[in-house]
């Protein structure tokens, strides 16, 4: 019989194939395919849907078998794991490919978007800036750390740190010494680093209609924008801009039971750098909020009395969030509501 569903199960160098046919038996079973034969042996297969799990490496590999007829679903590895059959103690690849091969085919499953080349370009810019800004950090806290074993104690403002850093230098001793100065100099390079991808990023907005149309809604700047739009396109995959608020984990999570509505605090599921910058931008809405009459500063200023500071944040982040996705999704500009 001919294969209907294929699921795979990806892998550094070896990688577990598992097809059934139009009855759900097994057709094929393929525990061990070499990286360099794992091509080849999709390719010899009749186009048919094919299920993998979202990981590193898991778009390149749906892009390759797109391009030769199949249909391709890429699923959280989280919804993947209840239909493995053998449960938690019988994991392997075999199994694993089953379990996919079966989740692919739920109506109700939800997918990941397959990205394009120039979509994970934009991603790698955003997780290298974030990577550089991370190495910042943790030099400022090491200076920090190294100075107040000899009695210099530095608040935490990254720009004092700099600055009391510089003029203690001569007070600390030897190698002290060296080792303080070094590490000033790599935090100067990763400041010219830093400011290198913002420039990057800056380009990448100016050259997006999408990133343009994102930008126009307060509290929403390039980082936010470009990042949004090389994670979820267009936001097709999403019913509705509640559901883009959920999966970014800006909702609060829900312990319900017996008629009763218990709502605890946000999720926090998803993309923890998109979710962040969100939740910076929304602070910024709120800062600029005072003195103002528009509905959404209006609204803002009297949640924050009745709710405090942060749920306040959290809440314009969640309709920031919203408002990113029906602008993305109906492909329209941002209208300030009278």
């Amino acid at each position: 019989m001919a294969i209907v569903t294929l699921g795979i199960d990806l892998a550094k160098n070896v990688f577990a194939m598992h097809g059934v046919d139009a009855t759900a038996h097994t057709a094929l079973q393929r525990p061990c395919v070499p990286r360099a034969k794992l091509l080849e042996a999709v390719a010899g297969i009749p186009p048919c849907l094919i299920g993998m799990e979202a990981c590193s490496g898991a778009h390149h590999w749906a892009r390759l078998f797109e391009a030769q007829g199949h249909t391709v679903r890429l699923m959280a590895p989280k919804f993947v794991s209840p239909y493995r059959m053998s449960g938690r103690r019988g994991k392997n690849d075999a199994a694993d490919a089953a379990a996919i091969c079966e989740a692919v085919t739920r109506p109700k499953m939800r997918f990941v978007p397959v990205k394009s080349v120039d979509q994970q370009g934009e991603l790698v810019v955003h997780r290298a800036r974030q990577a550089f800004v991370q190495q910042r950090t943790a030099t400022i806290n090491r200076i920090r750390g190294f100075m107040s074993e000899f009695g210099i104690v530095l608040p935490l403002k990254a720009s004092t740190v700099r600055r009391e850093a510089l003029h203690h230098l001569e007070d600390l001793p030897g190698w002290a010494n060296t080792v303080i100065n070094d590490l000033l100099s790599e935090l100067h390079h990763l400041d010219d680093r830093v400011a290198q991808y913002d420039h990057h990023i800056q380009v990448i907005a100016h050259e997006s209609t999408a990133v343009k149309q994102l930008m126009q809604l307060p509290g929403v700047g390039p980082a936010t924008a470009t990042a949004l739009v090389a994670m979820i396109g267009r936001g097709q995959e999403f019913r509705c801009g509640r559901q883009l608020a959920a999966w970014l984990g800006l909702v609060p999570g829900q312990y319900s039971s017996g008629g009763k509505q218990r709502l605890g605090r946000i999720t926090k599921a998803g993309d923890p750098y998109l979710r962040t910058l969100l939740i910076l931008g929304a602070r910024s809405v709120l800062a600029a909020a005072k003195g103002k009459s528009d509905p959404v500063s209006t609204w803002a200023m009297a949640l924050e009395k009745r709710a405090g500071y942060w749920k306040t944040v959290v809440a314009i982040a969640a309709k920031n969030a919203r408002m990113c996705w029906a602008v993305l999704n109906r492909g329209e500009s941002f209208k300030l509501p009278a």
